[in-house]
């Protein structure tokens, strides 16, 4: 069966969606029992196997680790280690709806970050939807009410991390393959995680009461062979992942796969619904519907401003 390049990256986005969505599910299933860097460290190594084995040979080769870039490698898998742990964290103490609604507020910091660090132009309409979306979070997080967390916080930090990451991917995703920065970022997840074990794996400060600083802090153990099966999903899951979404915006446009990356929005308020008993109220739905729409806006926006710039005559 021969698709299209829009059918073939529309697939993969849905399918690395549901991937990264079961992950995100099982890591806050796991939250209550290992240390957030031990669950890491080893979905990275499986990771880093099932990449090394299945992805290379089909891609780069051994050259798969070969980069005159290394230091942007190493600087964008720290955002990506750091945007992983601030959103686990966050799983950890807030509902999962809730945690995916204000982390996709990232495509309206990637536009603020790109006028910052890119010098690129946003009109008055992606600044309306930037102050949506952002009027989404406030509602989500209800900032001076008792509803507020403290964790809510973590989600957002993820979200301007995730902004860093795609600034970064611009400027050596010309020269780089995405089987070459997929490689990168399990080693740093494997050099953070190992880090942060040796350092905090004893459990000296384990003893916390509020649930994301217990995932952080919490002793390592050798994980119960019920729970294999679970460490086993997350490391194939981001493997496969991470390599999908990347063929995704590989064979077709950004805005065609963007939208997709929302899929995981409902999908999380089905598993928190289903599997943690979590029932959205009606502001939570406010929200999410805010940072939706406003995201979606501005993905549009972006889309219909970079067709005009090509259709546009050239000055000479």
């Amino acid at each position: 069966m021969n698709l299209s390049p829009a059918k073939l990256g529309a697939l993969c986005a849905t399918i690395a969606v549901v991937f990264f969505s079961i992950n995100d599910v099982t890591i806050k299933f796991l939250s209550g029992d290992y240390a957030l860097h031990q669950v890491v460290l080893i979905r990275s190594l499986i990771g880093l196997v099932i990449i090394l084995v299945v992805i290379a040979p089909v891609t780069t080769g051994w050259k798969i680790a070969h980069t005159k870039r290394l230091p942007m490698h190493m600087l964008r898998g720290l955002c990506v280690v750091f945007a992983n742990m601030t959103f686990f964290l966050g799983l950890a103490a807030m509902p999962l709806a809730d945690a995916v609604a204000i982390f996709f507020v990232s495509p309206l910091v990637i536009t603020v970050a790109s006028v910052v660090f890119l010098g690129e132009k946003v009109g008055p309409m992606r600044w309306a939807a930037i102050a949506v979306g952002f009027l989404g979070v406030l509602v989500m997080m209800r900032p001076g009410t008792a509803a507020f967390q403290l964790a809510s916080l973590l989600p957002l930090a993820a979200a301007f991390c995730y902004a860093g990451i795609h600034i970064i991917t611009r400027r050596i995703g010309g020269t780089e393959s995405a089987a070459t920065m997929a490689f990168y970022i399990q080693i740093m997840f494997i050099l953070v995680s190992l880090g942060m074990g040796l350092v905090l794996g004893q459990g000296q400060f384990g003893d916390q009461s509020d649930p994301s600083l217990a995932f952080l802090l919490r002793a390592w153990g050798w994980p119960v062979a019920a729970d294999y099966p679970f460490f086993l999903i997350i490391g194939v899951g981001i493997a496969a992942a991470g390599y999908l979404i990347s063929q995704a915006y590989r064979v077709s446009e950004a805005s065609l796969i963007a939208p997709f990356e929302y899929l995981a929005l409902p999908m999380s308020v089905v598993w928190g619904i289903v599997l943690f008993d979590e029932f959205p109220d009606g502001l939570d739905y406010f929200g999410m519907a805010l940072i939706l729409g406003a995201g979606l806006f501005a993905i549009w926006r972006d889309a219909r401003a970079k067709t005009g710039a090509l259709q546009r005559p050239l000055r000479r």
